[in-house]
């Protein structure tokens, strides 16, 4: 199997659980690394129990929470139907194509995709997926808990073989279809990131293009966001910052997939106590990482367009901690010096300049300005 090396890599236990043991056996390739620099280019392999091409990621932060894997869909092709009792996130990464959804004998919903389109499958919900284009290959990133589901049910074909589905999910008495352009919902409280808007559904046709933003305060660069999550309860969020500037570090639990729709820059990631062990993750279009359990990370736009991230987010907050955003962040007038000098040195070789204000680094509660204040 081929393994994609990066200049670190964070050992999974030595003792094989039932999800590592389930995936030696498919026979496609494995890539264990901490993060991938293109889904559009890395190894994949025919996978007989799905009927295509494939590979799965074992990148070091996952830690038996969240599996990803790539589909590939060659020009012109179908793939067979396939269903699993877990919701699935499927991430565009290449390509345009069709997806058809149903369950049991209900009608059949079909959407188009395109390259950098996000939707959910709800779960035990059969789709089948295929390629409309006749030059280019698709490839998705799917995203479920298969790897935490098969730690409390060590029984692979359980989630393969079960036919119980919820219809109220893609079939429920609402106004809009299940796999309609997604609909915000105004949050009463926003909690401590200040965010007002979620945005609910199970179909973002393009979240490169995606402008329904807010200003997300809290993180600093002056960047905005939007929060989704699916009708089954799954979600994440997409940040969006300014060429010239990058967020401040902040850490949380295990498991959060990031994928860069746009932009070009890096990512810096080290554990608590570790200022001296820090790990710098380089990034572009399609590249991939899930930052460890609990370790600082932050991200910095060295490119010459706004940078985009998106995050498909861990379980809810069983593996979060009780403690405040302020403890979780570190502002930029607390950060390791080594930071700033790192960023302003990426964007002296590519001749761009720094946007972030000096008094950032000496004022706590420096205020950044947002269109319309």
């Amino acid at each position: 199997m081929a393994a994609t090396d990066n200049k670190r890599v964070i050992k999974i236990s030595e003792k094989q659980g039932t999800y590592e043991a389930w995936i030696a056996k498919q026979g496609i390739p494995i890539h264990r690394a901490f993060f991938i620099d293109d889904l559009r280019t890395i190894e994949v392999g025919w996978w007989e129990f799905r009927q295509c091409n494939a590979a799965f990621l074992v990148l070091a932060g996952q830690e038996d929470i969240q599996e990803s894997r790539v589909t590939a869909i060659p020009p012109g092709q179908m793939l067979p139907p396939w269903k699993i009792a877990l919701e699935e996130m499927v991430y565009c990464v290449q390509g345009q194509g069709m997806c058809t959804v149903w369950a049991g004998d209900q009608p059949k919903k079909q959407f188009e995709f395109q390259k950098n389109s996000l939707f959910m499958i709800p779960p035990n919900y059969t789709y089948q997926l295929s390629n409309a284009r006749g030059d280019q290959e698709v490839r998705l990133l799917h995203c479920n808990y298969l790897p935490l589901a098969m730690l409390i049910m060590p029984t692979p074909e359980f989630f393969f073989q079960s036919d119980y589905v919820d219809l109220s999910l893609g079939y429920g008495d609402t106004e809009a279809d299940a796999f309609s352009e997604a609909v915000s919902v105004e949050r009463d409280d926003p909690g401590e990131r200040g965010i007002r808007s979620l945005w609910v559904g199970n179909f973002f046709p393009d979240m490169k293009r995606w402008d329904k933003l807010e200003a997300h305060r809290r993180r600093g660069a002056g960047g905005s966001v939007v929060d989704f999550r699916s009708r089954t309860g799954r979600g994440g969020h997409m940040s969006v910052f300014p060429v010239g500037t990058y967020k401040m570090g902040h850490r949380h639990g295990p498991g959060t997939v990031i994928v860069i729709p746009e932009g070009e820059g890096f990512s810096v990631l080290w554990p608590q106590g570790g200022d001296n062990d820090k790990t710098y993750v380089p990034w572009g279009e399609a590249s991939v990482f899930v930052p460890p359990n609990q370790w600082y990370h932050q991200h910095f736009n060295t490119g010459t367009t706004p940078a985009r991230y998106l995050a498909i987010a861990r379980p809810g907050s069983v593996f979060d901690t009780d403690e405040s955003l302020d403890d979780r962040q570190i502002s930029y007038a607390r950060e390791d010096p080594e930071i700033r000098r790192r960023f302003e040195a990426a964007l002296k070789e590519k001749g761009i300049e720094s946007k972030m204000p000096a008094e950032v680094y000496t004022d706590p509660s420096y205020q950044w300005k947002y269109k319309g204040d």
